[in-house]
């Protein structure tokens, strides 16, 4: 929630950021989630609010920080920092403890995805599927909405727009042996894709899951997991739009109108974003706010422009100059 990823935000059509807590060191107590909101109030140009992370000692410990959250993030399966949790009685324990009017978010795969639904199922609680991305995990989330339980789910544009057959090298050569490419869950097959598409009805939300690793941090020998997706999220569903492949009311339920409702945000009052629809252009990592510098979308060619937005009735971006100084956000969930 610094002043580039937020600035980033802006220029993407986003007025409020909800940051996951998989950070170093992680977002799991009192301390860290203070100076994590400290740091926002004073770097952010958008609204915000923190989640924390599940960890194997803080079930009793967290529930106290759930009104000052955005929700809990539970790590199931492998990702970026320490916040894993492989035992399932660990999940028993937050599922259990978590206040039960705040979000528990799941970064689950597969067969660990089956096992939080249940936990859903036993404990009669929301849960929220963070970035799904196979055939198999779609199906599983739609067959159990058919029954009932409650669960949600969110789908990245990476995850619509890319499969592992892309080829993510940087620009002229091969450094780092297609570091670029490293993101969790990993892109997936063409025929998840597919499948991603001809369930759109079951996807809850589409979320940017942005990850602002620099080119060089991607391109080492170590890369990190992780995409950029603020500034392209959007031209990238517009364009889908216009192809046909979506609508733009469905772009709306899916960034606005339901996860407004699955988190329990707030209004925004005087809040709005204009778009030039028919605005055609290359996407350049040369021309974001992001301080990652790299984008897998390099050179594709988008249909729609974030012209202007206005925030709590202030103008805090227009024509690709972001306004809003660093400190204008405001923490959604009180200070």
């Amino acid at each position: 929630m610094g002043h580039t990823g937020t600035a980033a935000a802006l220029a993407g059509g986003f007025t409020l950021v909800l940051a996951m807590p998989n950070t170093r060191p992680p977002v799991v107590d009192a301390e860290m989630l203070k100076l994590t909101l400290d740091a926002a109030r004073a770097k952010a140009r958008c609204d915000y609010a923190q989640f924390v992370g599940a960890g194997p000692k803080n079930a009793a410990s967290l529930p106290d920080l759930g009104p000052a959250s955005a929700g809990l993030k539970m790590y199931l399966d492998q990702t970026y920092g320490p916040l894993r949790l492989d035992d399932m009685t660990l999940w028993q324990e937050h599922f259990k403890a978590w206040p039960k009017d705040r979000p528990i978010v799941a970064h689950a795969e597969s067969r660990s995805m089956a096992a939080v639904i249940l936990m859903a199922a036993l404990y009669d609680r929301p849960v929220h599927i963070a970035h799904v991305s196979r055939r198999e995990e779609i199906l599983i989330i739609k067959a159990a909405k058919e029954r009932g339980i409650k669960v949600t789910c969110e789908v990245t544009p990476h995850h619509l727009f890319l499969s592992a057959n892309d080829s993510l090298l940087p620009v002229g050569g091969e450094a780092g042996g297609g570091g670029r490419s490293e993101v969790r869950p990993r892109l997936a097959s063409p025929a998840d894709v597919a499948a991603l598409w001809d369930n759109l009805d079951v996807i809850d939300c589409f979320a940017s899951d942005h990850a602002p690793h620099t080119a060089a941090e991607k391109d080492s020998v170590t890369p990190p997991p992780g995409f950029p997706g603020l500034e392209t999220a959007l031209p990238l569903l517009l364009t889908a739009a216009d192809r046909g492949r979506l609508t733009v009311d469905d772009i709306i339920l899916r960034m606005h109108t339901n996860p407004k409702r699955i988190f329990n945000l707030p209004a925004q009052p005087e809040t709005w974003i204009e778009i030039d629809e028919n605005a055609t252009y290359t996407i350049r990592a040369a021309d974001h706010f992001s301080k990652c510098g790299w984008t897998p979308f390099e050179g594709w060619q988008v249909r729609g422009r974030v012209t202007r937005v206005v925030l709590r009735g202030e103008e805090v971006y227009k024509d690709g100059k972001v306004l809003a100084e660093p400190g204008f956000g405001r923490n959604v969930r009180g200070e």
